[in-house]
């Protein structure tokens, strides 16, 4: 089995598994802010903090063309797409069974300005320059190949357009790194090399200018502007 099935495989269980997941990623329920807390070393407020600084990054009038790569279940950015209804928005996951629980929400929200397209980061269907800003919250950690997702994400977005988000970082908890490396890795969640603070602003300066990168525990929240 490759990587990328094995990647597949594991959050499709996850995606079977929503509750705790979405508990997880917005410390909404007993599990999720144990695991929190356990794991990443964070509280409501950093938790919330991180979302809120990756987002930041998304003007409230923002009116272009959007990917979200990977959408997940849609628990963190579905309320912002609300706000945004003159944008046009394109979602995509690799794990279908994951993005499932999005599809739920926007049809319940009324949001009718997002597509929802499985497909790999690291081969988008999309022309050169399609879109005025990618956002990827948590994906980099789980990419297998994280050099041509960095190059696809780089050849879709714009001249001028922005690239936010956030991921897991090696050596800002070293708990979280015992647990990405020991249990994360071998179950399919997360893939190695992973970056670390330094290393994401090194790379991310290459290539974009306004590099802004901030470590909130375990995740790197980062924005910057095509070149």
């Amino acid at each position: 089995m490759s990587r990328k099935e094995e990647i597949q495989n594991a959050y499709q269980s996850v995606g079977s598994h929503t509750g705790f997941y979405d508990g997880m990623m917005t410390y909404g329920n007993f599990a999720g802010k144990l695991l929190c807390r356990l794991v990443w070393n964070m509280d409501k407020e950093k938790n919330l903090y991180y979302r809120e600084k990756v987002l930041s990054s998304i003007p409230k009038d923002f009116s272009g063309k959007l990917l979200e790569i990977p959408v997940g279940t849609g628990i963190m950015t579905l309320p912002l797409y609300k706000e945004l209804p003159k944008a046009e928005i394109v979602c995509m996951d690799y794990a279908a069974e994951m993005m499932a629980p999005a599809k739920e929400r926007a049809a319940l929200a009324g949001i009718e300005n997002i597509h929802f397209q499985q497909g790999d980061v690291g081969a988008l269907p999309f022309p050169e320059e399609s879109f005025d800003i990618v956002l990827s919250m948590n994906g980099f950690h789980v990419f297998p190949d994280k050099e041509a997702a960095y190059q696809e994400v780089f050849r879709v977005l714009k001249s001028g357009g922005i690239f936010c988000g956030c991921f897991y970082v090696e050596g800002g908890v070293k708990r979280a790194d015992w647990f990405a490396k020991h249990i994360y890795v071998p179950k399919g969640l997360f893939t190695p090399p992973f970056e670390t603070e330094e290393s994401l602003r090194k790379r991310l300066m290459e290539s974009y200018k306004e590099v802004s990168v901030e470590r909130v525990e375990t995740v790197a929240c980062f924005s910057c502007v095509k070149k």
